[in-house]
């Protein structure tokens, strides 16, 4: 009598292969794909190589051109206390450009955890963890990150913390309905069948077919973890002089508008609100290639 075969028959890496072929082909025929990766893209070189084409030190004052308005000379103008308004604009995306990826990069890895871990063993587990996910997500962000900081101190590594504490909760409250989804499915009881380990079945079964939503919910965090940078930063909670951030510039010099000297602010302002603009085009467009 011959022994009944257990194992898994082998996987067609192919149907992968052609899947993200797929999804990449989407994403290269829609324009406004297209045109927030662009803007993203700029932003990032500006982030990694403006020091080196930014026609003046970001640091460096001239108090006897203070507050120049825009001219052929200096592009932005200068702040008050005569700095290239140009060149800390190029140079200040790098801070904000460190800060915002690594913290929605924690969110994504914590939260991902979390709802793999409520969606898959449900039960105690599911209400012990979602009632703590739920209080957290209870109390105002801005005063949970008022409150880490002023106990932690003012640092990059603090509010990275900050802000990923801020969205893990809701990546989890995410992943937990696609992984509730999926456990039901066959493929999770035949590995349950096989006696393979919760951790297995979690991470090796489970999770390559809710990276779809994860990367959705990355996407359109880091938009919101663009902001919170910057508002942080304004308040002076965030990064901290002497650095160029934008949010920083528009902290010492918004009480310049009041006097005429709009170009102080107009510009990081602007900057801000390009990037969140073209990182929200990148992440309508792997929503929309991800659900075609």
């Amino acid at each position: 009598m011959s022994a009944v075969q257990t194992t898994s028959p082998p996987q067609d890496d192919t149907r992968g292969r052609s899947s993200l072929a797929e999804v990449l082909f989407s994403l290269l025929r829609l324009r406004t794909f297209l045109v927030g990766l662009a803007i993203v893209l700029f932003w990032v070189a500006c982030a990694l190589f403006g020091e080196h084409f930014a026609p003046y030190d970001p640091l460096a004052d001239d108090i006897i051109n203070a507050l120049a308005p825009p001219s052929s000379e200096h592009w932005f103008g200068t702040d008050q206390i005569g700095r290239d308004v140009f060149s800390r604009v190029i140079v200040g995306s790098r801070d904000i450009l460190t800060v915002a990826p690594l913290a929605t990069l924690l969110a994504t890895v914590a939260g991902a955890a979390l709802g793999l871990l409520t969606g898959y063993f449900r039960g105690i587990v599911d209400d012990v963890v979602s009632r703590i996910l739920e209080a957290f997500m209870a109390v105002p962000g801005v005063i949970v990150a008022l409150l880490t900081i002023v106990a932690l101190g003012t640092s990059k590594a603090t509010v990275i913390v900050v802000i990923a504490l801020g969205f893990a909760p809701i990546i989890a409250r995410t992943v937990r309905s696609a992984v509730l989804a999926e456990r039901e499915l066959d493929y999770v009881a035949a590995a349950q069948l096989r006696h393979e380990s919760a951790l297995h079945t979690m991470f090796v079964e489970i999770l390559p077919n809710v990276i779809p939503p994860i990367l959705v919910e990355m996407t359109v965090r880091l938009g919101y973890a663009i902001f919170a940078v910057a508002t942080l930063s304004f308040l002076g909670f965030g990064i901290q002089p002497p650095s160029p951030d934008w949010g920083l510039s528009i902290s010492s010099n918004y009480s310049m508008i009041g006097g005429g000297f709009w170009w102080t602010v107009l510009f990081d302002a602007l900057a801000i609100a390009s990037l969140v603009i073209g990182v929200n085009l990148v992440a309508d467009g792997v929503h929309g290639a991800l659900n075609d």
